[in-house]
């Protein structure tokens, strides 16, 4: 049926990563008269900044929300199980649909779309894996993907007209032809590059995370920020310290710190790297932390340097002999 004969505007909501694909599946129903608008979901493993930028540039309104709580739950124990590092892709997916479900009825809107593309990424883009999302988000019928739509089942959408099937897309696959094809056709010029931007992709972040689950029952969100930063050792007596690699890394240790329960080590008088410690750890935890910091500077290994404890607001001071960072390897995450 075609969207003239619709008494009303059709009302679109669709998750947004800000890459081409989402901006494509909202442009290919915008030209149908469908009033589009984004959602863009959050935590410390992925941004909305690229959502943000999309959003800005083709004037399509866009609600933010951060997830981070709920997403914990679901990735601690993912159903479907993770991907090759620490991702859960599916559930991921799942979970997202299901919160956009809730706001697309909460908001008066029609249906919901994303810019997956069938075949496009081997783990969660295949037809077992779109169904699978659907299911489990609760809005199955509900969820129409533009780009791929003429591949798949007719979605409640397209079966009552308020979306005209025949102006939807057939594409599969993981060449990016048809899509740089497409935005040219649409004027699109202004998108990044394709690129994962889930640090649970990501080995050495995935280790860290892992390391935190097994000893944490739960974490905050900055302790999840912190992961991203330094050098990260688990010591035998199972406390942890993370080392600044440069100057940023320094002011994000600072920046995500619990100053009520962290301590936080820096040297008095040479530059050199801050180390933290988090929680209540033992006095010789806090003195290896403290040679770290001088084994990392410039200053010579077993060279006797003063440092400076910070917890809760008081400073210390304290003179202790630097230690080679190789002895700790074994115990680097």
């Amino acid at each position: 049926m075609d969207s003239t004969l619709n008494q009303k505007q059709s009302r679109a909501l669709g998750l947004c990563s800000g890459g081409l694909d989402s901006i494509l599946s909202a442009m290919i129903l915008r030209r149908q008269g469908i009033a589009v608008s984004w959602v863009a979901f959050e935590t410390p493993f992925f941004s909305s900044e690229k959502s943000r930028n999309a959003a800005k540039a083709y004037g399509i309104p866009l609600t933010v929300r951060n997830i981070t709580e709920i997403y914990l739950e679901m990735l601690r124990n993912p159903p479907c199980g993770y991907g090759q590092n620490m991702n859960p892709c599916m559930d991921c997916h799942a979970l997202m649909f299901r919160l956009a479900g809730d706001m697309m009825v909460q908001e008066g809107f029609d249906f919901l779309f994303s810019g997956e593309v069938l075949g496009q990424r081997p783990m969660s883009q295949t037809r077992p894996s779109l169904r699978y999302v659907e299911k489990h988000s609760g809005y199955a019928g509900r969820i129409l993907r533009p780009l791929s739509a003429k591949l798949l089942e007719e979605t409640i959408a397209e079966q009552t007209g308020l979306v005209n099937r025949d102006q939807l897309l057939a594409i599969s696959g993981r060449s990016r032809k048809p899509q740089i094809q497409l935005a040219r056709e649409f004027g699109v010029v202004d998108y990044p590059a394709p690129a994962g931007g889930c640090l649970l992709t990501d080995p050495c972040y995935s280790k860290r995370l892992r390391d935190l689950f097994d000893h944490q029952a739960e974490c905050s969100e900055s302790e999840l920020h912190l992961l991203k930063y330094g050098r990260h050792y688990r010591l035998q007596n199972q406390d942890k310290v993370i080392v600044g690699r440069s100057q940023s890394d320094n002011e994000n240790i600072v920046k995500y710190r619990n100053s009520d329960n962290d301590t936080l080590i820096r040297l008095q008088s040479q530059p050199g790297p801050v180390a933290l410690v988090p929680g209540l750890a033992r006095p010789e935890t806090l003195m290896l932390a403290a040679s770290l910091c001088i084994g990392y500077s410039k200053l010579s290994d077993n060279t006797p340097a003063q440092v400076l404890l910070e917890h809760s607001g008081q400073l210390r001071g304290e003179k202790v002999l630097g230690i080679a960072p190789l002895l700790l390897k074994k115990s680097m995450l």
